[in-house]
C-alpha cells in the first residue's frame, strides 16, 4: 500500500525532549537511500497504535524522491556528524507548498527535529513570497493532526479544499489511508 504523505513527523509519547533546533540542509543525491531508512525507523511506531498496514508500507522509491531533490524541496536535519536524522519533502500545490512527507528517526524524536524541518520550509516560503503550507494527515494519530495543530496549522473542511489538494486526498484514499480518518491542513504564512 505505498501511500502519499503518512507524516510521520515524530515517534510516540516517551522520548526524552530537547528542544534545541537541529542544522537543515538541502539533500545531497547520495542520501536518498538515508531517506528510505529514516521513514521506514519512523514508520515502525505506527504498528503500535494499531497501524501495521503503515508501519509496513514501503517509502517512495529513489526514482520517486529524487525529483524533489533536483527541484530544491527536499531538505535533512543533520546531526552534529552532518548525518540526516530526519527529513521532508514538499510539492509545489496551487501556489502553497504542500508537505508530502516529513520523518524523523526514533532515536531523534520528541527533540524538536520535526519542527526544525517544518519552520526552514516555512522560511522558504516566505522567501518565496508562497502565502502557505499545507499538508494531509491522520486526525487521530497524536503526532499527526494534534502536533502540526501546535505548529500552527489549521484543519480544513471539504468547503475549503482547493482541486489540487482534493486530489492529493483522492490518491490517498485510492492508497487505502482513508481506512483512519485524516484531515488536510493549512499554515497560512
Amino acid at each position: 500500500m505505498r501511500r502519499p504523505g503518512r507524516g510521520n513527523s515524530r515517534a510516540p509519547e516517551g522520548f526524552a525532549a530537547d528542544n534545541a533546533a537541529m542544522p537543515v540542509r538541502a539533500v545531497h543525491p547520495d542520501e536518498l537511500t538515508v531517506l528510505q531508512d529514516i521513514e521506514r525507523a519512523a514508520g515502525r511506531c505506527f504498528r503500535d497504535i494499531g497501524m501495521p498496514e503503515i508501519a509496513d508500507d514501503e517509502p517512495l522509491t529513489l526514482g520517486e524522491l529524487a525529483p524533489y531533490r533536483e527541484a530544491g524541496l527536499a531538505w535533512v536535519a543533520v546531526d552534529g556528524a552532518d548525518a540526516p536524522v530526519a527529513y521532508l519533502i514538499a510539492e509545489r500545490v496551487e501556489g502553497s507548498l504542500h508537505v508530502e512527507q516529513v520523518s524523523v528517526h526514533p532515536d531523534h524524536a520528541r527533540r524538536g527535529v520535526g519542527r526544525s524541518l517544518l519552520e526552514h520550509l516555512a522560511r522558504v516560503a516566505v522567501r518565496e513570497g508562497v502565502p502557505a503550507l499545507t499538508l494531509t494527515t491522520f486526525t487521530e494519530v497524536p503526532w499527526n493532526a494534534p502536533y502540526y495543530a501546535r505548529l500552527g496549522f489549521r484543519s480544513l473542511g471539504e468547503d475549503a479544499l482547493t482541486p489540487g489538494l482534493r486530489e492529493i486526498r483522492a490518491r490517498e484514499a485510492a492508497h487505502g489511508l482513508d481506512r483512519w480518518p485524516r484531515v488536510c491542513m493549512r499554515r497560512d504564512l
